[in-house]
Order: structure tokens, then sequence, then C-alpha cells
């Protein structure tokens, strides 16, 4: 069997690690790697790799930052050529960037079945770029394999054959539950001069709350009194730093005596850094499920969120922009009353087993098939 393994930005590196991993045990597997190059920054992209394990990609075509469009049509002039040298059995893409949709629908087009892991999220918010790319990735995809049953259900409501679902898990927790047990090189808490449970993490990087200065405003306005109460540490986001600089909004970030920016961390330094932190402050989906897995309240800043399992059964409450649901929020964890919660059904560092596994027997069942057709 061969496979092609897509991958473009931070939150597919951590996803594919793991799949990698199994994929390395298994006889009679070809794989290979895409980057997309979606992700470019040191330390949003080849630190990962090497931290993580992650074979070198066979590929990189280094896409960049650019408009959905342009981004977009790069890479699936780029992939339309690897496939076409390549010719894999399955394309496997994960999460829901830009780099996911451009490759399913490449492959989509060839006949190439796709296979979506963490398929089935929704925000029903269409004004997110993620949202039509997690749904349009999942109506080209032969395989689903989903996180939680809400993602089940979603894809059953939509008349996704149940045939193509297949609840596996959450592949992103494998990562981290692999990575928890690793005893750290250095100590950035050290390094930043902190005491675990004695600050907050923030990390903000959604097109929503940044690339409108209003909004983003609105967030700086309430962190200035959050920062009152608990230091907040900040890894920016380069787009973040770069509409930051563009609103001219770096004196708001100074004024904070009890805040710190500072450049984007590697995989195992963040790890570490939300493993200890008091409570995590966020627009990422990711970190909404690494939070639930470590047992730290999550406060989302957004609207709405596509893992719901998240607040029904993990640590997280999703407030948006409200300054007086933010620090209500702030004010429970720090007087002791923050949002407790369980671990989610299968995210239980099995998953990428589960997807291999699934693969394999289906080609062999294509296989045989094929040979019964012959005979």
């Amino acid at each position: 069997m061969k496979l092609i393994l897509v991958a473009g930005a931070r939150p597919n590196f951590i996803k594919i690690a793991p799949i990698c991993d199994e994929l390395k045990q298994k006889k009679g597997i070809d794989y290979y790697i895409f980057h997309t190059g979606q992700h470019y920054d040191e330390n949003m992209s080849k630190t990962f790799f090497d931290q993580l394990g992650i074979p070198e990609p066979d590929k990189n075509i280094n896409a960049g930052s650019n408009s959905h469009a342009v981004q977009t049509a790069e890479i699936m002039i780029g992939f339309e050529k690897v496939l076409n040298d390549y010719k894999p059995d399955i394309v496997i893409v994960v999460g829901d960037v830009n780099s996911t949709l451009a490759c399913a629908l490449v492959a989509a087009k060839q006949n190439i079945p796709v296979a979506h892991v963490e398929a089935g999220l929704r925000s029903y918010n269409w004004r997110m770029p993620e949202e039509i790319n997690r749904v349009l990735t999942d109506r080209l995809s032969q395989f689903l394999f989903t996180t939680c049953e809400d993602a089940n259900e979603n894809l059953k409501r939509e008349g996704i054959n149940p045939e193509k679902i297949y609840f596996v898990g959450n592949v992103m927790i494998d990562t981290l539950l692999k990575f928890k047990r690793i005893p750290m090189e250095h100590d950035i808490l050290q390094d930043l001069n902190l005491n675990s449970k004695n600050y907050a993490l923030l990390t903000m990087h959604r097109p929503v709350n940044v690339d409108s200065i209003d909004n983003l405003f609105d967030i700086i306005d309430a962190l200035y009194e959050v920062q009152k109460q608990v230091k907040v540490v900040y890894p920016v986001h380069p787009r973040a730093r770069k509409k930051i600089i563009e609103f001219g909004l770096e004196k708001k970030f100074e004024e904070m005596d009890n805040f710190t920016m500072i450049d984007p961390l590697c995989y195992l330094d963040f790890l570490h850094l939300m493993d200890n932190a008091r409570f995590v402050l966020t627009d990422s989906g990711g970190i909404q499920e690494e939070t639930t897995i470590l047992g730290i309240p999550c406060i989302t800043l957004r609207e709405e969120t596509e893992r719901p399992i998240t607040v029904t059964e993990g640590t997280n409450v999703v407030v948006g922009r409200d300054k007086n649901k933010i620090l209500t929020e702030v004010s429970k964890i720090l007087n002791g009353k923050g949002k407790t919660g369980r671990i989610p059904p299968k995210w239980d560092g099995m998953t990428a087993q589960r997807i291999v596994d699934i693969l394999i027997q289906k080609q062999n069942l294509i296989n045989k098939s094929k040979e019964l057709m012959i005979l």
C-alpha cells in the first residue's frame, strides 16, 4: 500500500506524527510526506518535525502565507505533480487548514481515496475559513476518521454514508500523551521566570480576533484587567504579530506590566508551558482539546466551538470577546471554582493505531476483490 500524508501547519504536524510512528512499524506500506509549507516559520514548522520525530518531508513546496485563493491554488498545483509521480493508493489529510482541502480536492478529482483525520467537526459558522475546509473535505473523503460521537452525528445528518465513518478517537492526544512523559531538556518556566500554576497562557491568531481592530481592541481591554490578577504569557503567532503592528497596537500590550509577549514556541516547550498554566485563554481548537486532557481550565475567546465535547465533557468555557464573561471565568478559576472535566472516550493514545489498522484492513479487502475479479 502506498500512502501520502499531507501536512502544512503546526496542528497538522502534531497529528501526523503518531500516524508516521505507526506506519514505520507496519510491513508492506510505503508512505510519502507532502509538506505544503503553509507554516514556514522555523518554530512553526521545522522544529516540530525535529522534535516529533517526523521523517524529513519528501516534498515541500513552501506555499507560505498568501490569500486563501492563492495559497490554495499553489498547493493544488504542487500536489497534482506529486500525485502524478507517486500514484498513491490513499491520501491522508488532517485537520481543517487550506492544505487539507486543497489536497483532498486534487486527490478526489484523480479518483484517489481520501482519508480525513478529524472529520465531522462543525462550528456552523460559515464566516470561518476552517468551517468551509472541514465540510468540503468531508464530502470528498472515503474514510472519515472522527474524534467524538458528536462528529459522527454531524456527518450522518449531512447524508454521509455511515459505512465511511470511523470513530477512532483523537490523534492529537496520541502525541500529547507520548511527549508529556518525556523529561524536559531545559525548563521553559525557568527561562521565563515563571512558577507553576502562577500564570495564564494566551494563544490568539484567528482572523475573527486579530484581523479586526475593534475585536482585537476588545480582547486587549479584557486582558488588561486579567493581567492585574495573574501574569499572562503570550507566544505570538506570526500573523497576529503582523496585525498588531499594522493596527499600531504594540503600545497597548507594552502598557501591561504583568503581560509577556514571546516568539512562537516549539512543541515541547509549549506543552510544558500549557501543562503548568493556571488556565489558558485561546481561540485555537486543538488547545481546547489539549487542555481537556491536561485538566487545565480553558477560556475560549470565540462565539462558538467546533469541538463541543470540550465543553460538555472537558474543561472548556466559550465566552467570545465579552469582557465581563472573560473576567467572570477568570475570577472563578482564581478562586478555585474553575471548570473541571473528564477525558472523552477513545482519547487514549491509541488513535493512530486504529486509523492505520482500518486502512490496512480495507486495502486488503480491495486487493482481495481485485484478485477475485481476475479469477
